[in-house]
Formats: C-alpha cells, structure tokens, sequence
C-alpha cells in the first residue's frame, strides 16, 4: 500500500471514497500513514483556559458563551496576567506541552491585545508551546502576536460551507478562510478543525475535510471535536452521532493531513475508554488534557493516564525552549 503524499488537490469524491471504506480497511490505512510521520505511541498533550468568558456577540449555535443564548453562564472579564501563568505552570507541571488560550470576543480591541500579548510572552517564558483564540484578526493584530512568539493560533472552521449557516449568521465562512490567511501571512502556525455531531450529514463531513486538506498549508494541528450539547443552546438536544463515524472522520483527517497533529477536543468526557483508543488508533495524537476546557467539563487527568498506561501510550515532551514540529518523525509504515 502507498502511503500518502502531503497534497492539497483533494477531490470531494476521493474524500468521500475513504469515508466509505470499510472500517478495518480505513483504520488499516490511517494508522500506516500515522506511523509513517509520527510514533505510533506518543501523544501530544494541551491545557485549555478560558481567559475571558462569556457575552460574545456572535450567535454560534453551539456555544454556552453567546450573548444570544441563554445558559446562565456568568461572563467575566478578562484574567489578571499572574492567574494565567499560575494555570500555565500547574499545566506544564501535570505533562502539557502546548497552554492554550480562549476568549470569548468577536475579535479584540488592540488594548485587550496588548494584554494577550503579556501572557503569550510569559507563558512561552515558562517553556510552554503557546496558543490562543481570540476570534478574528486583522493584518496589524496578528502581526504583534507574531512579533510576541505566539506559536499557534486557534481558528476552527467548524463545518462544511454548505452547513455553515445552519449553525452560525453572524460571521460567513470567507470571513473564517481571510482570518486563517492572515495567520498564515504572519508566520504563525494553524489550528484548525471543525466539530461533529451537529446534525450534519458524511458529506458535509467531507466538505469540511477537504476545506482542511486544500489549504495552501495544512493546519498544524487539526483538532476534532464531538459536540458538547448545553442547555439553552439551539443545538441542545440534537441527536447523538455514530461513534463509528468520529472515528472515520479521525481517520480520513489523519490520511489527508499525514503531517498534521490530529487532536481529539470537545467532547473526551462522553467518551468511553474503547471509543477513544480507536481514535488514537485512527492516527488522533494529540488531546486537550485537564478537567476543564473553556466552559464545558473534559476527562479527568487521573482517567486519562489510566487510559495511556493500559494503551501503552506515553506524553510527547519538549525541552524548555524547543518548539515540536509536526510530522518530523523518520519512521517508515510497517
């Protein structure tokens, strides 16, 4: 079997061709490709915090954050600089590599950047990876994060173009593709994913793949996420989706993107054990770990490294300093 190419020509049949595979022969072939990039044992590990919650004005149909829904989630300004690193350093200590950073606005003033850009300098002072969103950015406000040394920024399609407006109206998907361009002019690395379960079909699961994959540059990391359904949010009470088809979508985004870290995100606290080791085996490498993501719960730490004794899998580490580079790893597929 040919192990796959980085390409960015992806047609949409192809790309629905492997969804439809059978199982065994997908995860076959994902897991080929995983071992051809990366080790097949270690995962990358993520800290999430919310530095700013609540009151956003976007009306994202998922999110307990919106000021359009009513969640009874308390907004709250944003986080004094010595709070984040006080979580930066509990992170780093429990094995993450990457503290990322989340507020919840439309896009930020340049006073509020300014601000960011104090806990991206000291959290990359701790030896961290750093990572925020924000929201959109323009030309000039991205260029600052890259003269801080923001290593990755956040920016998620989140679905297919075609599905988009279903669950968002107040930002179209261009808008979405000019802010992850902007990172792109910048220098900084991408990630960017999407969310499963919002009543989409497998095609729009295609379509938002192929978004991914056809990028000039593929993400860095593509970070999956299984929605997390919050009362008073539209979304709330959708139907559950087939585990079968997250771990096809893990595994079609680790063929298209073979360099890419393919995260599982939202959505690990409703996951069995069993349906997260055939993620992993799917070729996902990379997680959100702690017990708290921006507002919704995520698995226990100590669960989670049952989960990796009993798999045999082991965090990636990086020396203070070194930055990981994705899909550096020499190993041929066996």
């Amino acid at each position: 079997m040919t192990i796959s190419q980085t390409r960015h020509d992806w047609s949409f049949d192809e790309i629905t061709s492997l969804l439809d595979q059978p199982f065994n022969d997908l995860l076959f072939r994902a897991q080929s490709v995983h071992r051809a990039y990366f080790e097949p044992n270690r995962v990358q590990v993520s800290t999430l915090l919310s530095i700013k919650t609540g009151a956003c004005p976007e009306d994202c149909g998922y999110c307990s954050q919106s000021a359009k829904h009513d969640t009874d989630l308390e907004q709250e300004r944003l986080l004094p600089l010595e709070e984040v690193l006080e979580a930066a350093r509990t992170a780093r200590d429990q094995g993450a590599t990457r503290f990322c950073m989340g507020a919840a606005w439309r896009n930020p003033t340049d006073r509020n950047l300014d601000r960011v850009v104090e806990m991206v300098e000291g959290v990359s002072n701790l030896g961290l990876e750093t990572c925020v969103t924000l929201g959109m950015l323009t030309d000039r406000q991205t260029r600052r994060l890259a003269e801080a040394g923001l290593d990755y920024y956040n920016h998620n399609l989140d679905t297919s173009p075609e599905f988009y407006d279903r669950i968002i109206t107040t930002r179209t998907y261009q808008d979405r593709l000019e802010t992850l361009a902007h990172i792109r002019r910048a220098g900084i690395r991408l990630c960017s994913g999407g969310i499963l379960g919002l009543g989409e079909s497998r095609r729009d699961r295609a379509s938002m793949l192929r978004q991914l994959a056809n990028l000039p540059t593929h993400p860095e990391s593509v970070p999956i996420n299984l929605l997390v359904k919050i009362e008073g949010t539209p979304l709330f009470g959708t139907d559950d989706l087939d585990p079968f088809e997250f771990v096809r979508t893990i595994a079609v985004a680790r063929i298209l993107m073979p360099r890419s870290y393919v995260r599982l995100s939202a959505g690990r606290s409703d996951m069995s054990d069993e349906l997260q080791a055939l993620c992993f085996l799917a070729g996902a490498n990379s997680m959100f770990y702690g017990e708290r993501l921006l507002t919704t719960p995520n698995a226990e730490s100590v669960g989670d490294a049952r989960l990796f004794e009993r798999l045999g899998l082991t965090f990636e580490t990086i020396d203070a300093g070194e930055k990981t580079e994705p899909g550096s790893c020499s190993r041929q597929a066996v």
